[in-house]
């Protein structure tokens, strides 16, 4: 029984390692995500050009990395408000704004959905349009 054990929970590490390895990924994803969106950031009130906004982003999350463990929690924690203000940032784009907490997780959802697709054998990709 301590064999099955063992062997049970060796088997196991390598798939929680990829989980733990797909998280800085889709933050990524997510930063790169914003700097090309050629959207506004609106953050405590000012406008900001996408490249601004991925590197402010960027800079929280090298500062605040241990407080987002999970690529939700980097939304939630990270990327939807400012830390000392608490207003809510929002990304414009063609003059409809959204709380970027909302949109980032719109961009994960898409990111997972095609992820997802890339591994499964078989299964035929979408055309974009």
């Amino acid at each position: 029984m301590r064999v099955f054990t063992l062997v049970l929970f060796l088997s196991l590490l390598p798939l929680s390692a990829r989980a733990d390895d797909a998280v800085p990924a889709e933050i990524d994803y997510l930063l790169r995500s914003v700097g090309s969106s050629d959207c506004a950031f609106i953050r405590n009130g000012k406008h900001y050009n996408s490249r601004s906004a991925e590197d402010h982003l960027r800079m929280k999350y090298r500062r605040g990395k241990r407080h987002a463990p999970t690529s939700e929690k980097f939304i939630e924690r990270l990327a939807s408000n400012s830390y000392l203000s608490k207003k809510l940032y929002y990304i414009e784009c063609e003059s409809e704004k959204t709380p970027s907490g909302d949109w980032l997780t719109e961009r994960l959802g898409e990111y997972r959905a095609e992820s997802k697709n890339e591994q499964e054998p078989g299964v035929a990709k979408q055309p974009e349009g």
